[in-house]
């Protein structure tokens, strides 16, 4: 059991840095290639916090354990809100910006919803719901793309970083990647057999924390330099790549199967997605320290009815 818990710790050590490795290789790529800050700000920088999440995934529904990959995105999803938004507030009150309130967090709670209705009705999420999913990744996409050029953005800093180096970012990146979710996927199976509990336990809780590490390290850093308008829009768009984006792939490449379980963890996603909204419509649309409070007693309470 030691071993086993050591070598997901190492699978998840490998993937946060992988995809460091991997996101920097790939903007210095894109530079190279003069595609516009914008587009790669919008595909590349932003995906990179899901990149664990996707290559978990992948290995998950490549090795039959359906229960990890789902738990995993939902179980993301709840804690990126409930937890990561609730040490974070925590730390720094946060404001939300507008579009993220009246747009963003409604649609998060729209994608929840049609994920857990389509399946528990069809149970399975096949190739043509897949579909479906990334063509909204797509709609999403060019919504962002709309409103950054409505707005004033800065550029994005990008390391600078020689062919060689950003060839080696690019190789080394993805090979720790391949390796870190591979390694993570054969532990978090054999973890539940040691503990005796089910895959989508695991899941939803160590699996769902370990893949959120980038964005709760993101979101504490930024607390800390005062800069966090923007976590709560991080969180957002990454549980809505989660959805659509890693959903999507994986569910192109086979279909998932959809457990009736998985309905108490949808509410609980919906719940949270609804306690942002409420808590950030007040005159200023600011989370105050009060409402971190009611998110992680929230997910203590989810922690403690699942496990």
């Amino acid at each position: 059991m030691i071993l086993n818990i050591l070598l997901l710790i190492i699978g998840f050590i490998m993937l946060v840095r992988g995809a460091d490795y991997f996101v920097d290789g790939s903007v210095a790529l894109a530079q190279r290639l003069r595609i516009p800050a914008i587009v790669i700000g919008l595909t590349v920088v932003a995906m990179g916090t899901s990149a664990p999440e996707t290559a978990i995934s992948i290995f998950s529904v490549l090795k039959n354990s359906d229960s990890i990959l789902i738990g995993n995105i939902i179980g993301s999803n709840i804690a990126n809100i409930l937890l990561i938004l609730g040490i974070t507030v925590l730390i720094s009150d946060l404001h939300i910006q507008k579009n993220t309130l009246v747009y963003e967090i409604p649609f998060v709670g729209f994608i929840t919803l049609l994920l857990c209705g389509v399946g528990l009705y069809c149970g399975i999420i096949s190739r043509l719901f897949a579909f479906v999913l990334l063509g909204l990744f797509v709609m999403f996409l060019i919504y962002l793309y709309i409103i950054s050029k409505s707005e004033k953005t800065s550029e994005i800093e990008v390391k600078q970083i020689g062919k060689l180096k950003t060839t080696l970012y690019l190789i080394g990146g993805l090979i720790l990647l391949i390796l870190g979710s591979n390694l993570a996927v054969d532990s978090a199976v054999k973890l539940a057999g040691d503990f005796g509990v089910s895959e989508r336990i695991i899941g939803i809780t160590v699996v769902a924390f370990g893949t959120s590490v980038p964005e709760l390290v993101t979101c504490i850093v930024s607390a800390l330099k005062k800069q966090a308008d923007i976590a709560v829009g991080n969180i957002v768009g990454s549980n809505i790549f989660n959805i659509l984006f890693v959903l999507g792939i994986t569910g192109v490449i086979s279909p998932i199967l959809f457990k009736p379980e998985f309905l108490f963890d949808g509410i609980f996603a919906l719940a949270s997605v609804l306690m942002l909204m409420l808590f950030g419509y007040n005159k200023n649309r600011v989370l105050k320290r009060w409402a971190s409070m009611c998110f992680l007693a929230t997910y203590a309470l989810y922690i403690l009815l699942v496990v």
